[in-house]
């Protein structure tokens, strides 16, 4: 992947994408599959809205039976068994237990019930998934004493064990949003990141295309298209701001989903499900209160997801240390020997989702599925969809269904692709723990094990040409960190990372789930600096806006106690980075940790 904006603007596209989350990225590689000319416009990076900001969870469906809506649960069901085909390095299974209480609604013979209609209606769950450890198992019950060995701090007289299912897990919902640009451009797409679409472009009542700012040099051009799909997510809205064509446009109501990563290793492979005290009102069948849930993810916990009525710009949307404590309170009133403590949060992570359309602030209606709007029929304009998507795990699906839509303004529209069937790169794996073993017994010198554990999991096939990146020299890993310095070469010479915070919180593991360490961001800065000839100034603005970023996480450095007086870059920092990239990595070769270490 290069970027190259000056090709952009010199030919018309069949489709131009606007947004390049999980929904703009997947529709940019069906798209390309048919056969289409294609463009992917992304303001900030690939992935950086509410796409990285995932739970990580594939769902299957099985909260829509509660809802009684067997339609979702069944599409939902396709879209796990979809990824976990196409990207079985970036998507696993994963096993979460929902404790049982007595009798009744929370009985372990109703939601055992439950469970086993579920199995029943999605008895094609594994289809054409060939490796048996990426495979959803049935529905099963744990007795009391089996989940207290799991879940010791489940201490209630009532409990009488738990019901078992399987969904899917991310291992880094932005690299799965990067296999699908990368998919894209594979079959043909152009794509590029930090292009703001600022407006459109008209011929009477047709969008043919926008107009574009570089935000990297600030040179603005027209991007042309014979139809156009906005996948922007909670952005979409604004592109619409033109009461010429589009009258006066309600913003219709977003949640923000949240969610707290705490350094408290998991005790068991399973998640939980955690009863809330927020209600679900659209609950027909189950229980009326909302699950919160407790994921093991690598050597952490996730815990959420907890919503909120959001009406300001997306930019703004994050999480504040209060919000962490109120929640905090809330599942130890329920699991008071859980004995949370803000103390524990690493990071904190949110993004923006469709509400239901009766949300408000004190009253939550949550959205059912993606909104799809044809503006041939809300504002008669035509070669224009837009798709607003609101779960991961439908990208596929929803932009397969808005390109469908799309077409139908074309007169010589191509059939559907394979898109669930066909790899992601990276994905081309009969059986990952085949694939695994055999890349460890091949362990290239100086690579330590947990740095090919990561290689495998976020690249996949592809984890060769990632060390083939450190060019003969000895590989060396990033100061206190599993992550090679060959991926930050190979995230800026073959994945279009142009910012510091494009490798450190997108690319690589350095931030996944804490601060990576402030001799970490330096390493980096410094490589990153001598690849892309960074002055000084460039260098210390890079740190700060990173280390920004990871503030607004609440990021905490876990390999150290201290508190955190390192959200701004001191003067010696830039300079020691400086004097790094100018003499071609001399920092790397006295700061970096040699992998045989």
């Amino acid at each position: 992947m290069e970027r190259r904006t000056a090709t952009l603007a010199q030919r018309e596209y069949d489709l131009l994408i606007i947004g390049g989350g999980a929904f703009g990225a997947a529709a940019a590689r069906d798209a390309a599959l048919r056969g289409l000319s294609t463009v992917l416009l992304e303001r900030n990076d690939f992935g950086s809205g509410a796409s990285a900001e995932c739970f990580k969870m594939v769902h299957g469906g099985i909260r829509y039976l509660q809802h009684a809506d067997v339609p979702r649960l069944r599409a939902s069901c396709r879209e796990r068994s979809a990824l976990l085909r196409i990207a079985p390095h970036l998507v696993s299974p994963l096993p979460i237990a929902i404790p049982t209480y007595g009798y009744g609604r929370s009985g372990k013979a109703f939601l055992g019930t439950g469970a086993r209609v579920y199995d029943l209606l999605t008895l094609d769950r594994n289809r054409g998934i060939r490796d048996p450890n990426r495979q959803i198992g049935n529905t099963r019950q744990l007795s009391r004493s089996e989940l207290l060995a799991m879940f010791p701090h489940l201490q209630a007289s009532d409990l009488t064990g738990a019901i078992v299912f399987e969904d899917g897990q991310m291992y880094n919902a932005a690299r799965l949003v990067l296999a699908f640009v990368k998919a894209a451009v594979a079959a043909g797409a152009d794509v590029c990141n930090y292009a703001e679409a600022r407006q459109f472009l008209w011929s009477g009542n047709k969008v043919r295309g926008v107009r574009v700012r570089d935000q990297l040099s600030g040179d603005e051009f027209d991007v042309r298209a014979r139809l156009t799909l906005n996948a922007a997510g909670p952005w979409a809205d604004y592109l619409q701001s033109d009461p010429e064509h589009f009258g006066t446009t309600r913003r219709l109501p977003f949640s923000r989903d949240a969610y707290f990563i705490i350094e408290r290793e998991p005790g068991s492979a399973y998640g939980i499900a955690i009863q809330g005290l927020s209600r679900d009102k659209d609950a027909l069948l189950g229980r009326q209160t909302r699950h919160l849930f407790a994921a093991p993810w690598r050597d952490k916990t996730l815990i959420g997801v907890w919503h909120k009525l959001f009406p300001e710009f997306p930019d703004l949307a994050c999480v504040q240390p209060e919000e962490i404590e109120a929640w905090m309170a809330e599942i130890n009133t329920v699991y008071p020997t859980l004995r949370l403590r803000p103390d524990e949060v690493s990071f904190a992570h949110c993004g923006l989702v469709p509400f239901g359309e009766t949300a408000t602030a004190t009253e939550l209606s949550f959205g059912k599925e993606s909104r799809l709007v044809d503006h041939r029929r809300t504002h008669d304009v035509h070669g224009l969809v837009s798709l607003v998507g609101i779960r991961f795990t439908m990208a596929r699906v929803d932009a397969a269904r808005a390109l469908d839509l799309l077409l139908k303004q074309w007169d010589r529209a191509p059939a559907a692709s394979a898109s669930d069937r066909i790899a992601l790169p990276g994905g081309e794996i009969e059986n990952f723990a085949a694939f695994e073993a055999a890349a460890s017994r091949a362990l290239p010198a100086g690579v330590r094990l947990q740095s090919l554990q990561g290689l495998l999991r976020n690249h996949g096939t592809g984890y060769r040409a990632v060390l083939d990146a450190s060019g003969g020299s000895t590989i060396v890993n990033i100061p206190g960190t599993s992550t090679l310095a060959a991926e930050v070469r190979y995230a800026v010479s073959n994945e279009m990372a142009v910012h510091l915070d494009d490798v450190v919180m997108r690319r690589t593991d350095l931030a996944a789930g804490s601060h990576p360490g402030r001799a970490a961001l330096l390493a980096t800065a410094a490589e990153m600096g001598r690849l892309l000839s960074w002055s000084a100034e460039r260098l210390h603005q890079e740190i700060a806006t990173t280390e920004r970023t990871l503030q607004r996480h609440l990021a905490r450095d876990s390999s150290s106690t201290a508190a955190p007086d390192h959200m701004e870059p001191r003067a010696t920092d830039a300079a020691s980075a400086t004097a790094s990239s100018a003499s071609h990595g001399a920092m790397l070769a006295k700061t970096m940790v040699r992998a045989t270490a």
